[in-house]
């Protein structure tokens, strides 16, 4: 994929923390331009590590990460601070900040990273608000909000600045059903009005697949098949299968690599229980 049609791509990336553990191991993707792409797969796959390699909270082991042709992993502090500008981050449960109104949470990254009037200011807080239904809920406290109204908050601080890029952690995570879909429609209208490039990691595969354009499956630290909802629907790897039909079977054992039975509890196997 060309670069003027991908917004982030990833180039034989390794990354591991500091036990050995190697969570991502040579892994190269690209995400589309004024898409939504969503990284789906079995929980410690290394989705929400890519996130924060992306936003360069984490630097790789070796390969890159590029930000429209930027390098994230080579960026001074400033330089890293420019493109992070140019970022949004919806965080798992909105993490916002609970002594501020939904106001000044939305505020916030305008007088952060900006030298806007007080007046221009409060125009802009008011938009974002309204795009996200809660323009009405300016003066309330993080604690008098529901979790999916929290969420939305957090969407509307997330686009103050205009980003080209929006990352959302577990967006439908605890959410009731009609919060759920007001969510997913919320991601799916933004990013198709603003023109944003939208990655979400999910494992909500309903909703998930209904705002998708484009999906990756990550397994074993690795890219295990990008494609359309479609097709990964449709896939004929069994690993994938296991995913999306939600079967205890499969690739991924219910059981953790372990000795024998015999050898931890003798030929008998455990008292009263299964072997």
């Amino acid at each position: 994929m060309a670069s003027s049609t991908c917004l982030v791509e990833l180039r034989n990336l390794t990354f591991g923390y500091g036990d050995g553990r190697t969570v991502l191991d040579r892994v190269s993707l690209h995400v589309p331009r004024g898409k939504v792409t969503v990284l789906i797969g079995t929980s410690g796959g290394g989705k929400t590590t890519l996130l924060r390699l992306i936003g360069g909270q984490l630097r790789a082991r070796s390969g890159q990460v590029l930000f429209d042709g930027l390098d994230v992993g080579a960026l001074d502090r400033d330089g890293l601070y420019a493109v992070r500008r140019r970022m949004g981050m919806l965080f798992q449960f909105g993490a916002l900040f609970t002594d501020m109104s939904v106001f000044d949470n939305v505020a916030f990254p305008l007088r952060e990273h900006t030298l806007l009037s007080e007046a221009l200011i409060r125009d802009i807080v008011l938009m974002k608000l309204h795009a996200v239904g809660l323009r009405g809920a300016r003066d309330l406290m993080p604690g008098e909000l529901s979790g999916g109204m929290a969420r939305r908050v957090a969407l509307a601080r997330a686009i103050a600045l205009d980003p080209e890029l929006i990352m959302y952690d577990e967006p439908f995570s605890g959410l009731d059903p009609i919060s759920l879909g007001t969510a997913a429609r919320l991601i799916r209208q933004l990013n198709d009005t603003l023109g944003l490039t939208s990655i979400m990691v999910s494992h909500e595969l309903e909703s998930t697949f209904a705002v998708a354009d484009h999906i990756i499956v990550l397994a074993n630290g690795r890219v295990a098949m990008e494609g359309t909802p479609d097709e990964v629907r449709h896939s004929d790897n069994p690993l994938i299968q296991q995913y999306v039909s939600a079967s205890p079977d499969g690739p991924v054992r219910f059981h953790y690599p372990a000795p024998a039975v015999e050898q931890d509890f003798g030929p008998a196997g455990p008292v009263g229980g299964p072997r």
